[in-house]
């Protein structure tokens, strides 16, 4: 069976900076990923690269910025009042919250705090990031119509647990 649209995949991986090899994540001494694909679960250069391939199979992929988390958007950072964050007292840098977005939920991070002015970020910390993803596919099934219908895994190593 080959990795195709419609296929549940487990793979072994770990993903760096490409440009400083850090390993922002592995599933080195924990769980596989297990995911869906055709239904853009993954980053486009990562799930182009997969299909087509079999159990056993090795891969090795540089993703570019465009096909993984996107290129850095100045727009999406912002100042917001101090007063929007009701109930928070005390609010750090680093700190990640959702926000109403035009698209829907919006994860942002705290980049700044200057007097009664917070600044937010929404890009994908890994936006203008060039990822080196590898690993070994370790099984494909076919996914089941209630995964089709939902688009994403269940049961062991899926969404619902």
């Amino acid at each position: 069976m080959t990795i195709a649209e419609n296929k549940v995949v487990t793979l072994e991986f770990t993903v760096k900076n490409a440009e400083t090899g850090d390993v922002i994540e592995s599933s080195e001494g924990s769980e596989p990923l297990v995911y869906l694909h055709g239904f853009n679960n993954l980053v486009p250069g990562l799930e182009a690269e997969l299909a087509g391939k079999t159990v056993g199979d090795k891969y090795d992929v540089t993703v570019s910025p465009e096909e993984g988390y996107g290129v850095r958007d100045e727009s999406l950072v912002q100042q917001v009042p101090k007063e929007a964050f009701q109930g928070i007292d005390n609010i750090e840098v680093g700190m990640a919250f959702t926000a109403d977005g035009p698209q829907g939920p919006v994860v942002v991070e705290v980049t700044a705090i200057e007097a009664d002015l917070v600044t937010v970020d929404a890009n994908h910390p890994l936006a203008d990031v060039t990822l080196s993803f590898s690993g070994e596919v370790k099984e494909i099934r076919d996914a089941s119509k209630e995964e089709l219908d939902h688009g994403h895994v269940h049961g062991p190593g899926g969404h619902h647990h």
